[in-house]
């Protein structure tokens, strides 16, 4: 009997698992991008913000 399913060696159906990742939600670096323009704390690097824009308007330039 020949089957398409594949298994890690611990016996974990290795598509299942990628099934129910694919409707898991939010993936590390999207959840990441939405802190980052919502304000979250150490986001800087995920923020697509002008640094030199805000303070120019902060200033009223």
């Amino acid at each position: 009997m020949q089957t398409d399913k594949k298994y890690t060696v611990a016996g974990t159906d290795i598509e299942e698992v990628k099934r129910l990742n694919a409707n898991s939600g939010l993936t590390f670096n999207e959840l990441n991008a939405l802190i980052a323009k919502t304000g979250g704390k150490g986001s800087a690097p995920y923020s697509d913000t002008d640094p030199s824009q805000v303070k120019s308007e902060m200033r009223g330039e």
